[in-house]
C-alpha cells in the first residue's frame, strides 16, 4: 500500500511541476490541448468539436434553396467513388450551372450537419477584405498594415497584400505536429491578439511565399478595426445572409466573447459552403446583387503574384488566401482545410465541388493534394 501512495504522490508532484512549467513558459494552451485530445482518446483536432470551444454564430437570413437538377444523382462513377471513400469523407456534392447535380453523405452526416472547415476559413477572410475595400472601409490592398495596427509602425513596408498572398515576412511557424508551435497556441490558446505580438517581421515582405495562418489572423484584426464589427457579424451581414444560407454557422473563438480563430474553425454544412463557390463562379454576384467586386476577385484569383517559395519555385498555385491549379487544360480555384475540406470551383464548366471529411491526401510537388483530382474528375463527368 505504501508503494502505491508513493507512486501517486510522485505523479502529483510531477503533474504539479509540469503545470508550473507550462505557465512559466507561456504554454498554458497545453492544458486544453491534452484535455481535449489524449485524455479522450484522440491525437489531434477533429471536425466535430465546436462544443469544446466558445463560438459566435454567423447568422443566416432568408433561406434561398438550391435548385435540384433533373439529373440529380444519376451519374456516378463507382471507381472514382471508391477512390474518394479512401479518404474518409462525410460529405460530397457537385453544383453545375447553379443546380445541385450530385450529393452523398457518410457516417450519419447530412445536409444540415455542422463540421469544421479548418483553413477553408482563410478564403472567407480574403473575401471579407475585398468587401471592406469595396465599401471604402479599407482603402486598398496596398495600405500599410500599420495604418490599422500601430504595432507594425516600424515596418511601413508591410502591406495588406503581403498578408493576403502569404508573403508578409513575419516569422510565424506552421508546424501542425508541434504542441509548442504557433498553430497549437492559436487553436487551443485564449488570446490570439497577444499571441501574434510574439512574432516579428524578419524578412522583406513581398518576396517569399510562406503559408502561415498568422497572416490571416492579422487580416482579421485589420477587419475588426476597419469595420467596427466582429468577424462573424461582418461575415453574416455581407456574405452568409445575402447568399441565402439555410443554417447559421459557428466560428470558434479564443475565449468567451473573444476573437474568431480567423485562420480556421468555421463550422457549416456542404450545401451552405457551396454558396461561396457559386459566388466565385458568379464573379461576385448573387441573384443580380453584387456581393464582392469582380475586380477584387480577379486580383484574388491571379496566379501571377510574382512570388517564389522558400525553395525558389515560382508561386503560380496561390492567390489571395486561395489555391489555384490547372487540370485538363482548365483553371480551377479552391479553398482547403487540413483534414480534406474543399470548396472547389471550375469556372469554365460552372462547377462547384464541396468535399468534407477527416483525411486529406499527400501534397504533390505542385502543392495540390492527390485526392483533389478525384473530386475534379468525378465532377467533370456530371
Amino acid at each position: 500500500m505504501r508503494w502505491l501512495k508513493r507512486i501517486l504522490g510522485g505523479l502529483i508532484v510531477l503533474i504539479t511541476l509540469a503545470s508550473l512549467l507550462a505557465v512559466i513558459t507561456g504554454h498554458q494552451h497545453l492544458f486544453k490541448a491534452v484535455a481535449t485530445t489524449y485524455l479522450v482518446g484522440k491525437t489531434g483536432p477533429s471536425i466535430d468539436e465546436h462544443h469544446i470551444f466558445e463560438n459566435r454564430k454567423v447568422e443566416a437570413g432568408t433561406y434561398n434553396p438550391w435548385l435540384i437538377s433533373k439529373d440529380f444523382n444519376k451519374k456516378t462513377d463507382e471507381n472514382l467513388l471508391k477512390e474518394i471513400e479512401k479518404y474518409d469523407p462525410v460529405a460530397f456534392l457537385v453544383v453545375k450551372d447553379s443546380e445541385l447535380v450530385y450529393e452523398k453523405y457518410w457516417k450519419g452526416y447530412d445536409q444540415n450537419s455542422l463540421t469544421n472547415s479548418f483553413s477553408v476559413a482563410k478564403t472567407f477572410i480574403a473575401l471579407l477584405v475585398g468587401i471592406a475595400i469595396d465599401e471604402g472601409k479599407i482603402k486598398s490592398i496596398n495600405d500599410p498594415v500599420s495604418d490599422y495596427l500601430p504595432e507594425y509602425k516600424n515596418h511601413p513596408e508591410l502591406r495588406i497584400k503581403h498578408l493576403l498572398n502569404m508573403s508578409s515576412g513575419i516569422n510565424f511557424d506552421e508546424d501542425y505536429k508541434s504542441p509548442f508551435g504557433h498553430m497549437a497556441k492559436a487553436y487551443y490558446g485564449t488570446d490570439l491578439y497577444e499571441l501574434n505580438k510574439d512574432y516579428e517581421v524578419t524578412e522583406t515582405p513581398g518576396k517569399t511565399w510562406r503559408y502561415l495562418g498568422g497572416n490571416t489572423l492579422i487580416l482579421s484584426f485589420i477587419l475588426e478595426k476597419a469595420t467596427g464589427q466582429t468577424i462573424a457579424e461582418y461575415m453574416s451581414e455581407k456574405i452568409w445572409q445575402p447568399l441565402g444560407a439555410k443554417n447559421a454557422a459557428l466560428w470558434n473563438l479564443d475565449n468567451e466573447n473573444g476573437r474568431e480563430k480567423a485562420y480556421c474553425c468555421f463550422y457549416s454544412n456542404a450545401r451552405d459552403f457551396a454558396r461561396i463557390g457559386q459566388l466565385i463562379i458568379n464573379k461576385g454576384k448573387w441573384n443580380g446583387q453584387t456581393i464582392i467586386s469582380e475586380d477584387y476577385l480577379k486580383q484574388a484569383m491571379n496566379y501571377r503574384q510574382g512570388l517564389k517559395d522558400a525553395n525558389g519555385k515560382m508561386v503560380d498555385f496561390y492567390g489571395f488566401q486561395l489555391w489555384i491549379g490547372e487540370h485538363k487544360n482548365m483553371r480551377f480555384f479552391y479553398a482547403r482545410g487540413i483534414q480534406g475540406q474543399y470548396i472547389i470551383t471550375v469556372p469554365e464548366k460552372r462547377l462547384v465541388i464541396v468535399r468534407l471529411g477527416n483525411k486529406r491526401g499527400e501534397n504533390l510537388p505542385n502543392y495540390h493534394p492527390v485526392d483533389l483530382y478525384h473530386y475534379l474528375d468525378f465532377a467533370l463527368q456530371q
